[in-house]
């Protein structure tokens, strides 16, 4: 499992020409799953998203996370985050799990930031083409992946 998580002042979910999820300050996450990928994979990644400290503090050190913040996440499902391109130009996406398994890791992923973390979490639309802006402050971006 891999999570782009990218530190915005705003970001927006749009698909055919219509807004389905926005957000202010928080989180715009993209994330991915490979195959072997369970929801042990998503509860470590959810926590550390949680807990992730890239907001500053009264002394401009990232010492913050969003629980801190009361800010909220736009989680955007991108299978291409296991886009292969090592043999040619064509990326290969064989190591993207399966969209009907992805899609129940990825629900699971909103579930748990928003029950168990209390942080909004608002989803784009799986499997559409959907068209992500965003203003990245900072930027910050960091990039989370499982360990197993």
């Amino acid at each position: 499992m891999k999570v782009v998580v990218q530190r915005v002042l705003e970001a927006t979910c749009t698909v055919n020409e219509k807004i389905i999820s926005k957000i202010d300050k928080g989180y715009l996450l993209f994330v991915g799953f490979t195959q072997n990928d369970s929801s042990d994979e998503v509860k470590y990644l959810a926590k550390k998203i949680a807990n992730l400290r890239i907001f500053e503090d009264e002394l401009g050190k990232l010492n913050k996370s969003i629980l801190d913040m009361d800010y909220k996440i736009l989680s955007i499902s991108q299978f291409t985050l296991y886009g292969d391109a090592s043999k040619g130009n064509r990326p290969s996406f064989t190591k993207a799990l399966d969209p009907e398994k992805a899609l129940v890791l990825y629900l699971e992923l909103s579930n748990i930031l928003n029950n168990e973390y209390h942080i909004k979490t608002l989803n784009g639309a799986f499997g559409e083409h959907m068209d992500i802006s965003l203003i990245n402050n900072g930027p910050v971006t960091i990039l989370l992946e499982s360990k197993w």
